[in-house]
């Protein structure tokens, strides 16, 4: 027998059809990560009898739980299936525009791209989005860009361009079409799904296998730092493991080939921030799962989701009152963030967009140095969103270009 070696274990996952119960081996997903220590535990319970002989004489286990997280790199894909299962709904495809007669006009940082006729409220295209000019005879420079929408009319819409490159003034432009990349997520007023995982640590230098049954996502924190890679942490919990010698999930659908994120490129936007002054950020996503025991099994026979719950922090140079007076005032405000694999027009990217919000707190340090704010906030439900709106109703939409 080997000694098992972090860089031979492979991490495997797939969607259960029923909760805690092992789903068929075949179209499992080989997953990408830093670390993943999933595990199981069990409650212990001791004798508290009183003996002659002063000593304890029993000891017992009880009921089996699992837990543990996946750390890894951000990076498109990778992480849709958490994501969606943590936002209680599935991906699914953004707006399309086909058809459309378009003008591009502006400059750097507020691009505008016009219709002569329809309405992108209409036609389901949120603030936070990221389109491309997919179709229509534009200049090279204006076809298949990420643009983050920023703003807009039912005709009007006014954007950034994520690698910073410039859009060219023409049009109007017929039979063009804009499309909002990838596919997004969020927690919906209605449908929710609810959706659990197994998970295999496969172990070939031993071998050993491990599927890990009845696993909710409990948790995702994204931490996004000026320097380094952005992360992605998964918390799970979960009901029991099956042990055995062989793998259970054999020929897995391989890892995703998407780049890693880097928070240096992209756009990020809180109230007037922007990317030159926020130096940070983190998003949590928490939905807190619970399970009761009961006698006769050692097992938990369901785990019962709470309140999808948004919360994070950024951290910004002290260069202007507007964060600090909104935590002073208690006004809201919304944040936008969207984050590329690489510098390219047409990169993948993961965008989150977050349109109602309270910041918590604008403590500033001190030194001989440039001061930074650290200011935690509240994600809510924008109830001014929804259907013909700028935004959606809900408290954080996701968008994944390779979803």
């Amino acid at each position: 027998m080997g000694q098992a070696s972090g860089v031979f274990k492979q991490v495997t996952y797939k969607v259960e059809t029923t909760y805690g119960v092992m789903p068929a081996a075949g179209a499992a997903q080989a997953m990408r990560r830093v670390t993943s220590s999933l595990d199981m535990t069990k409650d212990t319970y001791q004798s508290a009898e009183m003996r002659p002989d002063f000593q304890m004489a029993d000891f017992r286990h009880g009921l089996r739980k699992v837990a543990g997280t996946i750390n890894g790199e951000l990076s498109a894909k990778t992480y849709v299936d958490f994501l969606a299962a943590v936002l209680k709904k599935d991906f699914a495809a953004g707006a399309a525009v086909t058809g459309a007669s378009l003008t591009i006009a502006g400059t750097a940082g507020a691009w505008t791209i016009t219709r002569a006729a329809g309405s992108w409220l209409t036609d389901g295209v949120k603030i936070g989005d990221v389109i491309r000019l997919t179709a229509g005879t534009f200049n090279a420079a204006n076809r298949d860009k990420n643009v983050q929408v920023t703003g807009m009319t039912a005709t009007v819409l006014t954007g950034i361009v994520l690698n910073a490159s410039a859009l060219v003034a023409e049009g109007p432009i017929a039979s063009a079409t804009l499309t909002v990349i990838g596919k997004k997520a969020f927690t919906p007023q209605s449908g929710h799904t609810d959706k659990s995982f197994s998970i295999e640590h496969w172990h070939p230098d031993v071998p050993s296998s491990e599927v890990f049954t009845g696993l909710k996502v409990s948790k995702m924190t994204f931490t996004l730092p000026a320097t380094g890679m952005a992360t992605v942490a998964v918390e799970f919990v979960g009901k029991d493991v099956v042990p055995g010698v062989a793998q259970y999930f054999v020929n897995p659908t391989p890892v995703t080939v998407t780049g890693t994120m880097a928070a240096v490129n992209g756009v990020v936007k809180v109230g007037n921030a922007t990317g030159g002054t926020i130096t940070s950020a983190t998003i949590e996503i928490t939905a807190a799962q619970s399970s009761e025991p009961g006698i006769g099994s050692n097992t938990a026979d369901q785990a019962s989701t709470g309140r999808v719950i948004i919360t994070g922090q950024v951290t910004a140079k002290f260069d202007s009152t507007g964060l600090r007076d909104a935590f002073y005032n208690e006004t809201e405000t919304s944040a936008y963030l969207a984050f590329t694999s690489d510098n390219s027009a047409a990169s993948d990217f993961m965008a989150f967009s977050l349109s109602r919000l309270k910041l918590n707190g604008a403590a500033k340090d001190d030194g001989e140095k440039i001061l930074i704010q650290t200011i935690p906030f509240q994600a809510l439900l924008d109830i001014n969103g929804g259907a013909g709106k700028a935004t959606e109703m809900t408290t954080l939409s996701i968008q994944d270009s390779a979803a």
